[in-house]
């Protein structure tokens, strides 16, 4: 939301419009070229001012500032008032528009010219430098300046802010780089040893089949060898039984 809750009550209900016939100080600030024109009316008594009054031709936050204005006036010693700035009329709006602070501007001025019409009126003396000349060009010319500068900063600001985002992307994106090449090695280093692994795996395995054929292999021969004596053995002495059933018979 543009405006505050003040500023659109100010705006709906401006307080103390109109005109004082017979005021003792009349202050006209603005110019039709601008938009907005302020004359505010001020009654003083004992250096008090007891009533003020404003009309406005402008926008919204015109009327809203000028209305804001004499409520803060009224009531107060002269010397007083002209201690209100454009700034305390925004506070107490709680707030404008950066592209409308002239309008607050105004307000302060008004308040200075009316104070200002007088002590002339009642040949009081008072500083000259102190007072608007009643023209808010310089006004806008000062607020154009501030925006310029604003805007300078902000894209200062957004420039820098981007350039640290580039920054940190690229950073980011590095560090991922890094940590992907690091698990990619990993990975490779884990294969190698795998396939490491698995080739010693291999290699021990054909080992243990070839001790395994060959001890089936030595087993075997030592078996055959065996059977082959045994079966010899078993011959001779077949054949020694029958040398000696031979020599029996012979004797008979």
């Amino acid at each position: 939301m543009l405006y505050s809750e003040k500023v659109m009550d100010h705006f709906k209900n401006p307080r103390n419009v109109g005109e004082i016939k017979n005021a003792d100080g009349i202050g006209e600030v603005g110019n039709a070229k601008c938009g907005d024109i302020m004359r505010m009316y001020i009654k003083v008594k004992n250096n008090i001012i007891t009533d003020v009054k404003f009309m406005t031709f402008g926008c919204g936050s015109a009327i809203a500032t000028s209305s804001m204005a004499t409520e803060l006036i009224k009531g107060k010693p002269l010397d007083k008032a002209l201690e209100i700035t454009n700034q305390a009329v925004v506070e107490a709006l709680d707030g404008l528009p950066a592209y409308k602070l002239h309008c607050s501007v105004l307000a302060e001025e008004a308040i200075k010219a009316a104070i200002k019409d007088y002590y002339i009126k009642h040949k009081i003396p008072f500083d000259e430098k102190k007072y608007c000349a009643g023209d808010c060009a310089c006004l806008h010319e000062q607020e154009q300046a501030s925006k310029t500068k604003t805007d300078i900063k902000n894209k200062t600001k957004s420039a820098t802010k981007n350039k640290t985002k580039k920054v940190a992307n690229k950073e980011t994106k590095n560090t991922t780089s890094n940590k992907t090449k690091k698990v990619a090695n990993k990975e490779t280093k884990n294969t190698t040893s795998n396939k490491t692994k698995n080739i010693a795996k291999t290699e021990n395995t054909i080992k243990t089949n070839a001790k395994t054929k060959s001890t089936a292999k030595n087993e075997t021969k030592k078996a055959a060898t065996k059977e082959i004596k045994t079966t010899k053995s078993q011959n001779k002495n077949v054949e020694n039984l029958k040398k000696s059933t031979t020599k029996k018979s012979n004797k008979k």
